[in-house]
């Protein structure tokens, strides 16, 4: 099989993650997979809108300055740049350095792990304040909006990670080039809904 011959620089694919027929079904299949993600994070973010105002007694827990506004902005820029040491990773991928490649991915987990630690954090802090999952109808939607999406960045690390384990022996080949490219995709997917959220949620809340 062509996923299994030996590769130099000068013979791997410029685009080794659409070389094979395989890979590219592998793409067409997480597209589908992608739009259904769009989907239901669509219709987490209408429901939170639509509830972000329902609270007991009229008192928005977002007029008493309820989020840690500097919790949040350092967990945005360290997703951010996670998301560029994945460019990064991809790169030296395209260039057939395996050991490269697993040290920016390497990177870009260590990241995600240190957004996930804030994120939790930060709910910590919230529960303290009162802000719990059954104190509103806003504190539903704002925790299954938010923790769905940690949720995605604890499977996303764990996919990272499990490729990276599974062909730490086994370098790149035109097989599992395709699925390292498709988790960095995936990567950034977890980022630009991160964006929508800190806008949506965060942003928009502080300006009510």
């Amino acid at each position: 099989m062509q996923s299994e011959e030996k590769f130099t620089l000068e013979t791997w694919p410029t685009a080794p993650e659409r070389a094979t027929l395989e890979a590219k079904n592998k793409f067409l299949g997480f597209w589908f997979f992608l739009g259904g993600e769009t989907v239901l994070f669509a219709s987490l973010f209408a429901t939170y809108l639509a509830l972000k105002n329902k609270v007991p007694n009229g008192d928005h827990p977002l007029t008493n300055e309820l989020f840690s506004m500097e919790i949040v902005f350092v967990a945005t820029i360290l997703l951010l740049v996670s998301s560029l040491t994945s460019v990064c990773a991809m790169y030296h991928m395209k260039n057939f350095n395996f050991k490269k490649m697993q040290l920016w991915l390497g990177f870009t987990v260590l990241l995600g792990v240190a957004f996930l630690g804030l994120e939790i954090y930060e709910f910590t802090e919230y529960f303290h304040k009162g802000h719990t999952f059954t104190s509103s109808a806003f504190g539903s939607a704002f925790y299954v909006l938010v923790g769905f999406h940690g949720a995605h960045v604890a499977f996303g690390l764990l996919w990272i990670v499990t490729l990276m384990v599974r062909n730490a022996r086994r370098g790149l080949n035109l097989y599992n080039a395709p699925k390292f490219y498709i988790a960095s995709l995936y990567w950034h997917f977890i980022d630009v809904v991160w964006v929508f959220i800190f806008t949506v949620v965060y942003l928009m809340g502080l300006v009510g």
